[in-house]
């Protein structure tokens, strides 16, 4: 019954999402990303200067809409290379291959700022179930779902040792009539917030918040809803 309860309300569906994206793919390369920016730091020394923004940076739009190519997203995107794979055999698969790519960010004074950027993929598998009749899943429970997974996947990653310090995550909302370059603005605020961590020398000049980056209230939800820790006496 409770099983039934939790379907009609749609509440495994963010929470399995997260954890399978955590335990799936985030808790196996997340731990090697900073090598992996280490080593083409070594061989690119001028394009990776800021320390503090050798991380994995996940976009979380809460739309869930996602765009295969980031350069056809914003202009001021433009991809710069792969970093170095990791290949695993993982679930049968022989040699499964792992990589991140490299993106130039374009700012408004024509300067490049450079990070690993991608979109936390299963919000397609959400944005996906809004369009099929089949999965009864309307627009509304999109937004709130999309909500819990970027809450459940913060709270997940904030306890996971293995990936500290090694992720960025950018949740943002589209605007109704959405600049050009909203996409780059956002990674640009969110690298520069490192940049200021790193080198805190401008007092007073901390970069100005987009008004399409979400604060913790705009993402606020119940108590009730965080993840849970697993236990093994229910069974």
């Amino acid at each position: 019954e409770m099983s039934e309860m939790s379907e009609r309300s749609k509440q495994n569906v963010a929470h399995g999402l997260a954890w399978s994206y955590y335990v799936g793919y985030l808790k196996i390369v997340l731990p090697r990303v900073k090598k992996s920016m280490e080593e083409f730091s070594r061989a690119n020394p001028n394009v990776l200067a800021c320390r503090e923004t050798w991380k994995l940076h996940i976009l979380v739009p809460l739309s869930c809409d996602i765009y295969d190519d980031l350069e056809k997203a914003d202009s001021n995107i433009q991809y710069l290379t792969d970093l170095n794979e990791t290949t695993l055999t993982r679930a049968g698969t022989k040699k499964r291959v792992y990589k991140h790519s490299l993106y130039a960010i374009k700012a408004e004074d024509n300067k490049l700022w450079h990070c690993a950027v991608e979109y936390a993929t299963p919000l397609q598998s959400l944005y996906a179930m809004s369009q099929d009749e089949c999965a009864a899943f309307s627009r509304e429970d999109r937004l709130e779902q999309a909500k819990l997974f970027y809450r459940t996947l913060e709270e997940i990653l904030k306890g996971s040792k293995e990936c500290a310090g090694t992720y960025r995550l950018i949740a943002y909302h589209e605007l109704d009539e959405a600049e050009t370059h909203f996409l780059s603005r956002n990674i640009l605020w969110h690298l520069r917030q490192q940049h200021h961590e790193e080198y805190a020398v401008y007092e007073g000049n901390q970069p100005h918040n987009p008004s399409s980056t979400l604060s913790s209230t705009e993402l606020q939800i119940s108590q009730s809803d965080l993840p849970q820790p697993l236990r093994s006496d229910c069974f």
